[in-house]
């Protein structure tokens, strides 16, 4: 048997290379001890170097799980990782086996390691012990890890604290960063260091961002195992702020600030313009919709085009939004669509002129194509926004009966947004109360090509526009 020793410091060096010839001899575990400088020596076994052999293929998960785990302070965490390498000669797959007993072992080794060197990440705290005048400023902490992580961990404080000397001592191995140069050396009892102005400060800011409300002991302590309070200068604070933890939340309740009176009246203000209730004087909202920036379609509509007609009007014909003309000359259902409307309106008897005439929503939405701006679909929250006017409109108007042409002005009206083929024809009822008659648009007439669809639709919305006209008689 073949004792092998691994030193305390360059442990990991020092165990692959180890680990690299043994393999590459094909020595088995059970011809090896493995030890560390502490441990007692063997009568059976003898101090020699492995036999050199062939090169070796180690998977690279491997790799990465040893350089945690020889820092375990386990002392069989060498023999159990050149067990498992043993293995990976023939089954390189058991890297990926999570029922494998002896993995599942090193895995949680692997774990406490990097939550070692984590706390130490966090809990390491300088004290100054430099001379006024130096080069250099010098700082020392005492630390005390459950496993062998400050040479893994040193290079974290050599990337935060490059400009300044410093030394983190410990039982095992210290560390050692001065003129820009790290090393290590055997651990030491610890320290008298000398007292440290700026502990008072921290201790202070600690104390000052301790939320009594938001206390949780048992979280507290497992991110900040107690093992590790009497090294952490603020640690003498937290009973003192546990046990005034219920009356310093009791006084911050009772001292948190009251909205502010100029903060509550621009809420309301805000509240009131989100809601669709038009509260100015009659004459002014055609002005007050021209200038409506409640959502982005203003950005790129030439105009918001107004309704038309009698304001005591019996029918108010609500179509869906302007096209390209109606957004170039500001009046609503004047291009292909409204001269569709026109003829079968004349035709079922229902004179345009004495109706008032909209649409849902007031500005044009479209998307650019080459020297066209095609119509898009307007949203749920533009429809939204754009009811305000329309419930303003229909508030002035009152009619006696509300015609809803395609689906946004139906779901404007009613707040439905269900299809507008299985709706048209039937009466429902609008928000606000009043009869709403659903139909199509003529639009959608015109979109659809010449046969027997189209020749139905036109027959449909002729029906609804003449149902329309006596109701209203």
């Amino acid at each position: 048997m073949q004792r092998v020793t691994i030193p305390a410091i360059g442990a990991d060096v020092a165990w692959r290379d180890a680990a690299r010839q043994f393999l590459a001899a094909g020595t088995p575990p059970s011809d090896i001890l493995w030890g560390g400088p502490a441990a007692a020596p063997d009568l059976f076994a003898t101090d020699s170097a492995p036999r050199t052999g062939g090169a070796a293929t180690v998977p690279r998960s491997f790799i990465s799980l040893a350089q945690s785990v020889v820092w375990h302070s386990d002392p069989e965490r060498f023999a159990r990782l050149y067990a498992l390498l043993w293995r990976l000669r023939d089954a390189p797959h058991l890297m990926t086996d999570r029922g494998d007993a002896d993995l599942s072992r090193l895995r949680q080794m692997e774990k406490n390691v990097r939550r070692c060197q984590h706390k130490m990440k966090a809990f390491v705290r300088f004290r100054d012990i430099g001379t006024v005048g130096a080069n250099r400023r010098s700082f020392a902490a005492w630390f005390e890890p459950t496993h062998h992580t400050v040479e893994p961990t040193a290079d974290f404080f050599v990337r935060r604290f490059g400009d300044m000397n410093w030394r983190i001592l410990t039982p095992d191995i210290s560390a050692i960063f001065e003129g820009g140069v790290l090393s290590f050396q055997q651990g030491q009892p610890k320290p008298d260091l000398p007292a440290d102005a700026s502990e008072q400060l921290w201790i202070t800011y600690f104390r000052n961002i301790f939320n009594p409300a938001r206390l949780k002991i048992g979280a507290m302590q497992s991110e900040m195992p107690k093992k590790y309070w009497k090294n952490l200068p603020e640690a003498a604070s937290i009973p003192d702020l546990i046990a005034n933890a219920n009356t310093r939340a009791r006084q911050m309740a009772e001292a948190a600030p009251t909205l502010p009176p100029a903060r509550l009246a621009q809420v309301q203000a805000q509240l009131a313009a989100n809601t669709s209730a038009w509260t100015g004087p009659t004459d002014t909202l055609p002005a007050a919709i021209s200038a409506c920036t409640r959502c982005q379609l203003h950005c790129n509509a030439t105009q918001a085009v107004l309704g038309q007609g009698p304001l005591d009007a019996a029918l108010m014909i609500v179509g869906e939004q302007p096209g390209d003309q109606e957004d170039l000359s500001g009046k609503p259902f004047i291009g292909p669509a409204g001269q569709l409307f026109d003829r079968i309106a004349a035709q079922v008897g229902l004179n345009r002129q004495q109706a008032y005439v909209t649409n849902a929503v007031k500005h044009f939405k479209f998307v650019a194509r080459g020297k066209r701006r095609i119509h898009q679909r307007a949203t749920t929250a533009e429809i939204e926004h754009c009811r305000w006017w329309l419930d303003a409109e229909r508030a002035r108007v009152q009619p006696k009966l509300t015609l809803a042409m395609g689906a946004v002005a139906a779901e404007a009206l009613t707040g439905r947004s269900t299809p507008v083929l299985a709706r048209r024809g039937k009466i429902e009822t609008a928000l606000d109360g009043l009869p709403v008659l659903i139909t199509l648009h003529p639009a959608y007439v015109l979109r659809l090509p010449d046969g027997p669809a189209r020749i139905d639709a036109l027959a449909a919305l002729k029906a609804d526009l003449g149902t329309a006209a006596n109701l209203i008689a």
